[in-house]
């Protein structure tokens, strides 16, 4: 069964809390056809990167319009699940109805398939080494968009702490790394809510990768976390073994959008999904507690 929760009890930070955060400190990296030394080492070390100025605005726009109509599409198809992957819906400000996380958005969209083929999203898959990684295009969720705003009806505003490594145990696996790698469509500034990391964390033992903190139901911010400030068409890169979250914005309604596009680079065993797999236990469970 779904919990609901109303808006007046979500977690909220003072100013002075977001004046206090620490914003992630690295160099302007740029993503090319290769990882340099600087940019492995420095993701080694601290499990995530940012690469400004990923894509254009006119991209980000051509993108935007895309998923809009895809989104039109499948709410008039009634669709709920993709490949066995429940779609996540919620209401705007004006009470209409929303989707909120699309998954393998690529497979219904030339433009966002050929995208895909960009060789500098292929080049990430060096920050994996020595695991032979890949772009999975339709495995995991494949393409996921997420599009998290604040309002009364919202089911997606914001995040809870959680790392990305549980499934693979949830799939009778063990833990493989992984990379999700999002391409962000809106501007975020830190101030505006959004990613928020624990450096390191990456390289933490087990115990501590499933029990460091309460999956998805802790919201509280970390006095270790630091946060990204965002400009749309930048991309972000973090290990799947890393503890994050997104926080809520401050604001409502249109002022709080944030979409992001997060496309998983795998490795191990390719699985692939299509439309007669099964729904997984653990986006039944997530989807009790997201908000």
């Amino acid at each position: 069964m779904a919990i609901h929760r109303t808006i007046n009890a979500e977690p909220r930070l003072s100013e002075q809390q977001f004046l206090d955060m620490e914003k992630l400190q690295a160099p302007d990296f740029t993503l090319t056809d290769k990882i340099t030394q600087e940019q492995f080492d420095f993701f080694d070390k601290n499990g995530v990167l940012h690469f400004r100025n990923f894509i254009s605005r006119e991209t980000v726009n051509s993108f935007l319009s895309e998923i809009k109509r895809i989104e039109k599409e499948w709410l008039e198809q009634g669709l709920e699940k993709v490949n066995g992957i429940p779609l996540k819906f919620g209401k705007d400000e004006n009470g209409n109805k929303m989707i909120q996380r699309f998954c393998f958005t690529s497979l219904h969209s030339n433009i966002l398939h050929d995208f895909l083929q960009d060789k500098r999203l292929h080049a990430l898959t060096g920050l994996v080494k020595p695991f032979e990684g890949r772009v999975g295009e339709n495995e995991k969720d494949g393409l996921v968009v997420n599009n998290y705003i604040h309002t009364p009806n919202s089911a997606f505003s914001q995040m809870g702490w959680h790392t990305d490594s549980p499934r693979d145990l949830f799939m009778g696996q063990r833990i493989m790394p992984m990379l999700n790698v999002g391409i962000h469509l809106d501007d975020c500034p830190m101030e505006n809510g959004g990613l928020r990391v624990l450096l390191g964390t990456h390289k933490q033992g087990m115990l501590k990768l499933l029990f460091k903190k309460k999956y998805f139901v802790d919201h509280k911010p970390d006095p270790k976390e630091v946060g990204l400030d965002i400009t749309a068409g930048d991309l972000t890169v973090h290990d799947g073994r890393i503890w994050h979250r997104v926080q809520q914005s401050p604001f409502y309604g249109e002022q709080s959008r944030r979409r992001v596009m997060y496309v998983p680079v795998v490795t191990g065993k390719y699985m692939p999904k299509d439309d007669k797999s099964k729904t997984p236990f653990y986006h039944k469970f997530a989807s009790t507690v997201q908000n």
